[in-house]
């Protein structure tokens, strides 16, 4: 199913010299006009029908406040001391005399977040430890061998699992003398998380960790101790790059050995980040203030900010900006129209709807309710305009594959929409094989790829499949965590049974089994995207953006609906997380060291 619908617009990423504007019927003045306002009538939409409502609550981050936002660090008035920064980190990959120091250094690089600027001398560093397992410490350390293991497995590497059997005894189990090693035992748990599907000593070794690692007391060193309990709260490799950043500082400020340049390097890379995140959400904030949808439809949910928070977790990094603006528009316009059809809509209208967005033009808008007509018009004119930038900077035409996924999440909603006015509970595979379409990753996974893969050339004759594979992924990644943290709100609002309530209803199991069995099912996703991720010769970028997708999901919906909930209950995690990321700099005081203001990640 996957492979026949999101098929035809893979070509759209190879670069074709013959596109122009001409070719395609489009002008600048035929496409869409640059100021789209939805803002300029009162909100019409019939009030003798009766609608449902889900109570949204409404945004806090009101427009003055993201206007507001800024600090000093910019790249021009601290780009001197990055320079020099970065050239003595470089110098400490080159002298450090040890695999396990240098796997350890590039461990930090990525836990501080830096590992964007050294790409090329990690990649360097890492060819040369792939080859070295006769040294002692890369076969006999736990701790070694893990990090090793875990590392190049990251970065795309094979390694085999046949590295941990000197840490079984002779029956074939993990040693039970391992336990005394709790900083092994730590990087093992670390890296049980790069699991295959089937590599069931992965399995067995994050069983038999974490079991040890939940019985460890007080009396440890606190900083491992703040590591253990952080690690079981949630794996590294599930943990949000810039969160852990944020987190990591604070503890590796307090290690034996911290290198205070690393540290620095760390520190201003994070706040000339996140001034680029503020620059970018406020261009955003200015485009849907403009766009007036949020006050047309009323009865949605505002989270502009959140879908930022979203995208910038997809694309982490500054040089994306541009992608994580459109993905965060469109993020938020799949939220307008999840919520028409979950909750305001009714089933002729929207039949009506996914007509109209089928067919992508605005003598099918005629046809419509007023407010569907509103939403239409802002989709279309907001769609057009990011394709048209797209093919007058690069020449391609990706305006017909956009619409396709709008027509494919349109049709899912469709289907979940007849499902609940019917009464109808799906199979869990049924649900599952529109539900991952519903979630709406499709249309972000489409734009990221359409925004980044202007160099993108097929490989292999299974190409197309392994993309769709991937997007489907993507989904499920969304899908499994959103299932497990709002069923029970979503079913109050008036849903469809989500995949909880379908293995329920399908397996005659009660709730606890079927959130275990859902989970498992977000684990074995994991397993796929990793090996993908050695075995593919896809770009790792989209398979990294998949696993943000998971990252990103996990984090919002670990404890309930930190999504449609929003940022904004005072003193919340979520609003805590926010305020660290995109509004607070790391401040540094000699004498205090580093002030943070969120546990990173641990929401």
């Amino acid at each position: 199913m996957a492979l026949q619908m999101i098929a035809p617009f893979l070509s759209s990423f190879l670069p074709n010299p013959r596109h122009s504007l001409a070719a395609h019927g489009l002008t600048h003045q035929k496409c869409v006009s640059k100021h789209i306002s939805c803002s300029t009538t009162t909100p019409t939409y019939s009030t003798t029908v009766p609608r449902r409502s889900g109570n949204y609550k409404p945004s806090i981050w009101d427009y003055d406040f993201v206007q507001s936002l800024g600090s000093g660090y910019k790249v021009e008035a601290h780009g001197t001391r990055v320079k020099k920064l970065k050239e003595v980190v470089k110098h400490l990959l080159k002298e450090t005399d040890s695999s396990l120091a240098q796997i350890e250094l590039i461990d930090k690089l990525r836990r501080l977040g830096l590992r964007w600027l050294f790409k090329n001398e990690i990649k360097q560093v890492l060819y040369t430890i792939s080859s070295d397992n006769t040294s002692i410490e890369m076969r006999k350390d736990l701790h070694a061998v893990s990090t090793r293991f875990r590392l190049l497995r990251q970065h795309g590497y094979k390694v085999s699992t046949d590295v941990f059997n000197d840490f079984k005894d002779e029956k074939g189990c993990f040693k039970p003398s391992l336990s005394m090693d709790i900083k092994g035992m730590l990087s093992l748990y670390e890296a049980s998380h790069l699991a295959f599907q089937g590599e069931t000593v992965l399995d067995e070794a994050r069983a038999f960790v974490s079991t040890h690692l939940m019985d460890i007391k007080e009396n440890i060193d606190p900083i491992l101790h703040k590591k253990v309990e952080h690690a079981l709260d949630m794996p590294l490799h599930w943990r949000l790059e810039k969160l852990e950043a944020r987190w990591y500082m604070d503890i590796y400020m307090r290690e034996e050995g911290m290198n205070s340049s690393l540290l620095e390097l760390a520190m201003l890379h994070f706040n000339i980040v996140q001034t680029t995140f503020q620059t970018n959400l406020k261009s955003l904030s200015r485009w849907w203030k403009d766009l007036g949808l949020g006050e047309q439809l009323s009865f949605t949910r505002d989270r502009l900010v959140e879908c930022f928070f979203w995208a910038a977790a997809m694309t982490p990094e500054p040089q994306f900006g541009r992608c994580q603006e459109v993905v965060a528009k469109v993020a938020q316009l799949i939220i307008i129209i999840d919520d028409i059809y979950d909750v305001y809509g009714t089933v002729d209208e929207l039949e009506l709807f996914t007509n109209a967005i089928d067919r992508w033009d605005l003598e099918a808008m005629e046809q419509l309710p007023e407010y569907m007509k509103t939403c239409f018009l802002a989709l279309y004119n907001s769609i057009n305009e990011i394709g048209y930038d797209i093919l007058k900077e690069e020449g391609r035409n990706v305006i017909p594959y956009l619409r396709n996924t709008w027509t494919e999440l349109c049709k899912a909603f469709l289907v979940e929409a007849k499902w609940y006015s019917s009464g109808y509970t799906p199979t869990l595979e049924e649900y599952l094989q529109t539900s991952w379409i519903s979630i709406g990753s499709l249309p972000m996974q489409t734009y990221v790829f359409a925004l980044l893969g202007k160099n993108l050339a097929p490989e292999s004759s299974d190409f197309a499949e392994k993309i769709s594979d991937i997007l489907r992924l993507g989904g499920m990644m969304i899908r499994l965590p959103d299932d497990l943290g709002t069923s029970t709100d979503e079913l109050k609002r008036g849903d469809v049974p989500k995949s909880i309530q379908c293995y329920m209803h399908e397996a005659g199991v009660t709730e606890d089994v079927a959130r275990d069995h859902i989970m498992g099912l977000f684990q074995e996703t994991w397993k796929k995207l990793n090996e993908y991720l050695v075995e593919s010769s896809l770009p790792h970028a989209f398979i990294d953006h998949a696993m943000n997708l998971g990252r990103v999901s996990y984090c919002t919906y670990k404890h309930g609906d930190g999504f449609s909930d929003g940022f904004g209950d005072p003193g919340s995690q979520e609003k805590k997380m926010f305020m660290s990321l995109f509004a607070e700099p790391l401040q540094v005081d000699e004498a205090k060291g580093i002030s943070f203001y969120v546990d990173g990640g641990s929401a």
